[in-house]
């Protein structure tokens, strides 16, 4: 059996005459693209133009709501009732939604932001509130979470559509969660070490800190940030290391955990 998986990035991040990656690039890459919806980064244009694109390289669409940080482009952290967070990304999601028709395209797939992304993997009830947020507008989403962290455990509850990612350019934590941008080797910019990494993840089914043991889990689907120096390269470098293996990059298909 050829083993599968999909390839993300998070794109259409360039805000007005402020360019922001290469997502031209990284569509002719990936199987997946997690759209910014205006709140964190990207506009109404940037949208537009990047959903079209996807369509065009038949590549899926997910809404990807944070934060309203333009300044800090969503990763700093904001403290809001539950409620809200949910109106906030079920706002974000309906933008998406739009936009995505509007180019004859569909949001099949919704994937937390930054620092809401990173509160949600430790906050239960945070997680549930925005994926309950998201599937009130479109109950058969597929639900982007982070492999092992309260993410998965609030989709899991939900009884809700799920894909499993992991990050090819983040250095993890012994508790699946990723380590924080401002310490040292947070980010990882060097392709070969990004695609050997994610080579022995995928193949051995759990996330692999530099710390700790293996951390089991179902993987569908690897990140590739768009804004990372070289996110080109990286996404070009774990693409061929995967299908040199033998395995197939592909859309997930989003199943619910079991």
């Amino acid at each position: 059996m050829t083993l599968s998986v999909d390839l993300n990035a998070d794109l259409g991040e360039s805000f007005g005459p402020w360019p922001m990656g290469n997502d031209e690039a990284l569509l002719e890459v990936i199987s997946s693209a997690n759209v910014a919806c205006g709140v964190h980064a990207g506009d109404w244009d940037v949208m537009a133009q990047t959903m079209a694109r996807a369509v065009r390289n038949s590549v899926g669409i997910g809404a990807h709501p944070g934060f309203p940080d333009l300044q800090g482009f969503g990763r700093r952290e904001m403290q809001m009732p539950l409620p809200s967070a949910a109106n906030l990304v079920r706002w974000q999601l309906g933008a998406a939604q739009a936009m995505a028709r509007a180019v004859g395209g569909e949001v099949r797939h919704l994937k937390l932001h930054g620092a809401l992304a990173n509160m949600a993997a430790r906050d239960e009830a945070l997680a549930a509130a925005c994926f309950e947020g998201a599937l009130s507008a479109a109950p058969d989403l597929i639900l982007v979470v982070l492999a092992g962290t309260a993410q998965q455990k609030a989709a899991r509850k939900l009884g809700a559509r799920v894909a499993c990612e992991i990050f090819a350019d983040r250095a993890y934590n012994t508790d699946a969660t990723l380590v924080d941008r401002r310490l040292p080797g947070a980010v990882i910019h060097d392709p070969a070490q990004a695609a050997e990494r994610m080579l022995r993840m995928v193949s051995a089914g759990a996330i692999l800190p530099d710390e700790g043991g293996p951390i089991p889990t179902r993987i569908d689907t690897i990140c590739l940030h768009g804004d990372t120096p070289g996110a080109v390269e990286i996404a070009r470098a774990v693409r061929e290391a995967l299908t040199g293996a033998g395995m197939t990059i592909a859309r997930f298909e989003g199943v619910p955990l079991g």
